[in-house]
């Protein structure tokens, strides 16, 4: 196919994804087995111990607050700018690209952090089962190809790939939660995790960090309403039911591996072997062989991660050309396709110079590449959620779209203040979750403030250069 036939001008996407398939996205960049056999042991061991199941429900009580405002302007506007085209929409243009320089900080981040986890998790199955042991870096441009022809094509597609490899990752997440349950656990069924005294035991601001981590792409309801069928009423429901399930997969789940040693023993069980609790726990009630499944599956769940990661950066690029702030060539969709794919190649290409670049400075994958990118995408997607919130406010202050006082000002308000008080605890654990150097930690934090400053002079200077443009006389 040419060039001329494979393009199509800067325009609206095209699809018919639904609400279960925009749910799927969602869930997929949650990760589900990700959050609970990676993110969930650190959070007991380090956090508040039993009371992690808890963090969880709190992160998606906020969330779930925060939506109402939310989807109620999803209603009056369809974007897959998403986050940025709400806070341009609710603060103005200059704000907006602020947010859209913290929205990209934030998913190139997060990726880019991924794919250091998944080549690691790869490499080691490999050669568990006798292959060969590459440098990292080869498994995950490896990653890169697959995502990237994925991701060149229709939303649909995607989003069926996701659908079959999240009901996978849920199926043995449920299976394990119904077998420990079945069993009893280790010492009885019993509520401790859902306690205040558990919850506050520890540092609770660590769990609610990693707990918020886990919900990072939720607002990808957003960002593929225009390949929706019937987006007004899609983008709501999804919103909701997105968070939702995630909500109770993750605190149903945490549960189920906290009884599995038992709440008074499960923070040293944690302790003594991080990496390996969900699995041992796997091993334990379904056996040694669903432990290796799910060594397996954890493959599929950072992929799926990766795929909607990748879906949702492309779709912020498009957004940006179309508005004019980045090269138009980006703002075009394919022909047959409908997709976003000169965004989604330009991502590609930034994801592997990511990639490289940590590579060619010999950077662990897993203890460098994922544990600082995933800190740096908490706190940039902490403040662009703030901002989004305070955009909301302000703009149904303005509008008479929507007159309901719950939806416009209390939820919104209720929402932001929540995720105010979330940030001030993930900054004041800033240090330990990037590996402990305060340094490095006032580096990224640097870096966050740099995008977003980016954005407002982007946009600035965009003003100066129409103003110049101007006829004159």
């Amino acid at each position: 196919m040419s060039e001329a036939q494979s393009n199509s001008p800067a325009g609206a996407l095209r699809g018919s994804i639904g609400v279960v398939g925009i749910v799927f996205l969602v869930i997929a960049a949650a990760a589900p087995l990700t959050a609970i056999g990676g993110a969930l042991p650190v959070m007991i061991a380090t956090g508040n111990g039993a009371g992690a199941p808890l963090a969880y429900i709190v992160a998606a009580v906020v969330l779930l607050i925060f939506s109402v405002g939310y989807a109620a302007m999803s209603r009056h506007m369809v974007d897959t700018g998403a986050f940025y085209a709400y806070v341009e929409k609710g603060l103005g243009r200059t704000m907006g690209l602020g947010a859209a320089g913290l929205a990209l900080l934030t998913y190139t981040a997060i990726q880019a952090g991924i794919y250091g986890l998944a080549a690691s998790t790869v490499d080691s199955l490999v050669v568990k089962y006798g292959g060969p042991d590459l440098p990292w870096w080869v498994w995950a441009l490896g990653l890169v190809a697959i995502v990237a022809l994925l991701g060149y094509r229709s939303i649909d597609l995607g989003a069926k790939v996701l659908g079959v490899l999240l009901v996978l990752e849920i199926g043995i997440i449920v299976i394990l939660s119904v077998a420990v349950f079945a069993k009893g656990g280790a010492a009885g069924i019993d509520v401790e995790s859902f306690t205040p005294s558990a919850f506050f035991s520890g540092s609770p601001g660590i769990a609610l960090m990693f707990a918020i981590a886990s919900f990072i792409g939720f607002e990808a309801t957003a960002i593929y309403g225009e390949e929706a069928r019937n987006p007004t009423r899609t983008v709501p429901i999804a919103t909701y039911a997105a968070v939702i399930t995630i909500g109770l997969v993750y605190a149903v789940s945490s549960w189920a591996v906290v009884l599995a040693f038992g709440s008074a023993s499960v923070a040293q069980a944690a302790a003594d072997d991080t990496a390996g609790l969900t699995f041992a726990a796997a091993a334990q009630y379904l056996g040694p062989m669903s432990a290796d499944i799910m060594e397996i599956m954890l493959v599929t769940s950072l992929f799926a991660a990766l795929l909607a990661f990748h879906n949702a950066i492309g779709r912020y690029v498009f957004a940006l050309a179309r508005k004019g702030v980045a090269p138009s060539m980006l703002a075009r969709t394919h022909s047959r396709h409908g997709s976003p794919h000169m965004g989604s190649l330009f991502q590609t290409a930034s994801a592997a110079v990511v990639l490289v670049v940590f590579a060619a400075a010999g950077a662990d994958p897993v203890l460098e590449l994922f544990t600082w990118m995933s800190g740096l995408a908490t706190v940039s997607i902490l403040v662009l959620m703030v901002l989004t919130g305070a955009a909301i406010i302000a703009f149904f202050r303005r509008s008479t779209v929507d007159r309901r006082t719950w939806h416009t000002v209390v939820a919104p308000a209720l929402g932001t203040i929540g995720l105010v008080v979330i940030l001030g605890l993930v900054l004041d654990n800033f240090t330990l979750l990037i590996g402990g150097s305060g340094v490095l930690a006032a580096l990224l934090l640097i870096v966050v403030a740099v995008f977003f400053v980016g954005g407002l002079l982007v946009a600035r200077l965009a003003g100066s250069r129409a103003r110049d443009l101007e006829p004159t006389g």
